[in-house]
């Protein structure tokens, strides 16, 4: 199942499959969020807004306008 990364619940990890933004593709990607990666969301600020993912071996921070140009296919 394909999802958003904004809509993952913490502790959820997904496979990055494509971006839907070609404006923030060269920044996500200068990231390390890469079609491909295995991401993990790990926290989510209380409210709402940072979230922190794990790729990589290295914890990033995304604003959810940005998560939600992320498509993941989620594994569990």
């Amino acid at each position: 199942m394909v999802v958003r990364l904004s809509d993952l619940k913490p502790g959820q990890t997904g496979i990055i499959k494509e971006f839907n933004s070609n404006e923030l593709l060269l920044k996500l990607m200068e990231m390390g969020c890469l079609p491909g990666e295995k991401i993990q969301l790990e926290q989510i600020a209380p409210l709402g807004d940072p979230i922190s993912v794990n790729i990589a071996g290295y914890h990033l921070s995304l604003r959810i306008n940005e998560a939600e140009h992320i498509m993941v296919e989620i594994n569990n």
